[in-house]
């Protein structure tokens, strides 16, 4: 779409029914305009953009700020189960949810 059409109400009514939406009147003509405003929006960024700027995915570069893999003791299983409210057979007892399935 160019910058010197309008979206109107009618093209609005047909994308409204392609995505199975129903709207009002109303609604058609108020989506029309702000639909409007976006495309043209659009359009002049397209008019920014230009040949000696490279593409890019982020406007900073990226740095890998990964820490390194040290592997630190953890938790027995005993000094888990001590928190938990209720332990069995060395696991956390849970209330059955489902029956016998």
């Amino acid at each position: 779409m160019s910058s010197q059409t309008s979206l109107t109400a009618a093209e609005v009514e047909h994308l409204a029914r392609l995505a199975r939406m129903s709207l009002t009147d109303e609604e058609l003509t108020r989506y029309a305009g702000q639909l409007d405003q976006i495309l043209h929006a659009v359009d002049r960024v397209g008019e920014v953009a230009v040949d000696e700027v490279p593409p890019m995915s982020h406007p900073q570069p990226l740095v890998n700020v990964w820490r390194a893999d040290v592997v630190t003791p953890g938790l027995t299983a005993d000094d888990v189960l001590a928190g938990a409210p209720a332990a069995e057979d060395e696991r956390f007892r849970v209330p059955r949810i489902l029956d016998g399935e």
